[in-house]
């Protein structure tokens, strides 16, 4: 690793005023577990300074305001799997959190981060795309939000500028009776890297129709998105297995009208429309499980 200034910043505006005037030749580290393994490569283009932001408290915690959850980009993936607040109003965030690398890595890493790597096999995005997120950008000279889902460009790419630091992620609420799930699928069982994932969520009335759903693929299109196509197949149905595969298979086709056919479309294919059906048959059963608790 060659060297590099460090700078240990106590405040947003310090950090962004390193930031304004840096710009690309500075990079901020909050958990590290995707820049420290960056810099450690031959060939990686190492910044002048590194601004660390792990003291600035303003950035840490988990909160609720006005009907919606407060992610603060520090929070780390166990905090946020062990967070009330998570678990009763954005479950399958936690799940996601929780299956991301070993709890070394999840008791460091941030979401902050992993929303800023941009990564397609970023665990938390799917979630915060159907939970329908927005992220908070700040800068010397600007304050801007925008949804989570149009921040990213393509893989390792986003929206926010040189001199931008990610201070808040709000998210909505899920609404009343919903439930969500993710399943994610690795090379292994645990200390995986995604191969696909999907974060699914479905409110039923109380006759068992299906009223809303969301579903959001990970690592299978060249940026995250919701699969309209397949959640208009299923909302004013009641759900069957025959629904759901209908609805996986409609996502593989999303898939493949986005990638083209390549050399691993012949296993993602029919994986990605399983893994769909699964998402979707643990939300069915996570209703069924209130339904009986509430009889």
């Amino acid at each position: 690793m060659k060297q590099f200034e460090y700078i240990n910043a106590k405040s947003i505006q310090e950090a962004a005023e390193i930031l304004s005037v840096l710009k690309n030749e500075a990079r901020i580290i909050a958990g590290g577990t995707d820049l420290l393994i960056e810099l450690r490569r031959p060939n990686a283009k190492t910044p002048q300074t590194v601004v660390d932001i792990t003291s600035v408290k303003e950035l840490k915690g988990i909160s609720e305001s006005n009907g919606s959850i407060i992610l603060k980009p520090l929070a780390t993936h166990t905090e946020i799997h062990k967070s009330d607040l998570v678990k009763k109003f954005a479950g399958f965030l936690g799940e996601a959190a929780s299956v991301i690398g070993a709890p070394q890595i999840r008791n460091r890493g941030t979401v902050g981060g992993n929303v800023m790597n941009a990564a397609t096999c970023a665990d938390t995005v799917p979630a915060l795309i159907a939970l329908g997120a927005k992220v908070t950008l700040h800068s010397v000279t600007a304050t801007r939000t925008m949804p989570i889902v149009d921040f990213f460009i393509k893989p390792y790419k986003t929206k926010a500028n040189a001199d931008d630091i990610l201070t808040e992620i709000k998210i909505p609420k899920l609404p009343s009776g919903a439930k969500s799930a993710f399943i994610k699928l690795g090379r292994r069982n645990a200390l995986s890297i995604s191969r696909l994932s999907v974060a699914a969520v479905l409110v039923q009335d109380k006759s068992g129709i299906i009223t809303e759903a969301r579903i959001v693929p990970g690592a299978a299109l060249p940026t995250w998105m919701r699969v309209t196509e397949a959640e208009r197949m299923l909302i004013g149905e009641k759900p069957t297995e025959k629904l759901f595969e209908a609805a996986g298979k409609k996502v593989s086709e999303v898939m493949i009208s986005f990638t083209g056919r390549r050399w691993s479309t012949e296993y993602k294919e029919p994986v990605i429309g399983v893994l769909v059906r699964r998402a979707l048959e643990k939300c069915i059963i996570l209703l069924n499980e209130v339904r009986k608790n509430e009889c």
